[in-house]
């Protein structure tokens, strides 16, 4: 089976930035990209990115899942890192230009299509250590994708580290590849030493995210989960999953949680714990691992809450529920 991510579409769509202007778009092949050795990315990771999905529907017509907010955080995501300010119109064109030349190429359901622009500084400038690039790269790529979890897959086992953190917290709202790499030792070190898919970020027993997922705990028909600020990623699925949360009659509450605080709720029978992200959906954690001891969450499986909130997410994004918060762009 082919792992989620590694195919591609066999051309992307691409602008250049030269210091005044974004060029007008161009298709061109997937599998290269010329920049000079000494492009600012490659030496001071001047680059971001967005994750999206375009989904193809009953009636055969393919919609793109939340493209303004994809939008507006790798404009976003650009500004914080200095990078040259982002076309938002022209990059949405740019996504739904190439989606439609590839539409019948975009997966049924449970199937997707992967959306990746990325947003690269490619000055050839390597004293620029204390200065942005003045020259920038958007591309796009696509991905055809199943699910990101076998269906089957047990719930998440995940490390409850206090100590390190996931990245800088002024970076943590970028999502920028160098976060994720700052994630990764300790990610692969917790899988060899405790068996775990993926750690949860608490620095000073602050509950915060996983290397590449957001966290929410479902106590009851309240769900918990970090207030936004700066120092985590400002999930679009999980502002998605706290709207149709609300709608269902949750109580949602955004605020600090204590490692403290989730151990002792997620003792409770009915607790239950989850990872959302854009190739996650929302899978749910079975065991929390911390300082030595196995924490089962709730009964250590899927809860009920956990797997309605997916169930309502997934059947806006495959056209089997109406689309009543003017989430999905036609392609």
């Amino acid at each position: 089976m082919t792992a989620f991510g590694t195919r591609f579409i066999p051309e992307m769509i691409v602008s250049w930035y030269d210091g005044e202007r974004w060029s007008e778009p161009q298709f061109a092949p997937s599998d290269r990209l010329v920049i000079h050795p000494g492009a600012h990315v490659l030496h001071y990771a001047s680059t971001c990115f967005e994750g999206l999905k375009a989904f193809r529907h009953p009636d055969g017509s393919v919609k793109i899942f939340r493209l303004d907010r994809n939008l507006a955080r790798l404009a976003e995501s650009s500004r914080l890192l200095a990078l040259p300010p982002v076309d938002e119109a022209l990059t949405g064109r740019m996504i739904v230009d190439l989606v439609a030349r590839y539409r019948e190429q975009v997966p049924t359901p449970p199937g997707s299509m992967y959306i990746r622009p990325t947003h690269i500084g490619t000055e050839p400038a390597i004293g620029k250590a204390a200065s942005p690039s003045r020259t920038s790269c958007l591309y796009v790529l696509l991905s055809p994708v199943g699910r990101y979890f076998a269906e089957d897959t047990p719930a998440l086992r995940i490390l409850v580290e206090e100590e390190m953190l996931r990245c800088a917290p002024h970076m943590g709202m970028v999502k920028s590849g160098g976060n994720y790499a700052s994630a990764l030792g300790p990610t692969l070190r917790a899988a060899r030493e405790h068996g775990v898919q993926q750690v949860l970020f608490c620095p000073g027993g602050d509950v915060q995210e996983t290397g590449a997922a957001n966290f929410l705990l479902i106590d009851g028909d309240t769900l918990i989960t970090k207030a936004l600020d700066s120092s985590f990623l400002h999930g679009v699925t999980r502002d998605s999953i706290l709207t149709l949360a609300r709608d269902l009659g949750l109580a949602v509450e955004e605020r600090d949680l204590t490692v403290a605080e989730l151990l002792e709720r997620a003792a409770k029978p009915h607790c239950e714990a989850a990872l959302s992200g854009t190739a996650a959906v929302l899978t749910a954690v079975g065991t929390l691992v911390y300082r030595g001891r196995e924490y089962p969450v709730g009964r250590g499986t899927e809860g009920p809450v956990t797997a309605r909130l997916r169930q309502a997410l997934t059947d806006i994004q495959t056209g089997l529920a109406e689309d009543r918060y003017g989430w999905l762009t036609p392609v």
